[in-house]
């Protein structure tokens, strides 16, 4: 029976098509998205280079994609029309529909509405 560590450990993608190593077993020069973005990079249009798999019985395999550092980018710095832009986003998740105020913080998708006016609604609703 084969083991976890032999179902992802594939450094010549022979099996996956890409070379995939078991979880925390990536050899150095990879990095995922995260890793990349931590380091102030991106992956620039790079094919994905490797993956890292952890195999498990509940959720079955999960894979996570590197990619070359070497061939890694500088990420694009923010312009001011960016900035803008995301304030605008911003503001509209904080405004709420009904009472049209800025509420201060991110209204829940799952309501729609701002907490003082879900209490509201609760109260006529009783």
């Amino acid at each position: 029976m084969a083991t976890a560590y032999s179902r992802c450990f594939d450094p010549d993608g022979v099996r996956y098509g890409i070379p995939t190593y078991p979880w925390r077993m990536a050899p150095d020069g990879y990095a995922t998205r995260r890793q990349l973005r931590a380091r102030g990079l991106r992956p620039g249009g790079q094919p994905v280079a490797a993956q890292v798999m952890v195999s498990s019985r509940r959720h079955g395999p999960r894979v996570a994609y590197l990619y070359r550092l070497d061939l890694a980018k500088p990420v694009r710095p923010m312009t001011s029309r960016k900035w803008g832009a995301l304030a605008l986003a911003m503001l509209a998740r904080r405004t709420c529909p009904r009472c049209e105020l800025d509420v201060g913080y991110c209204i829940p998708t799952s309501h729609g509405i701002c907490s003082v006016c879900l209490a509201v609604e609760e109260q006529c609703a009783a």
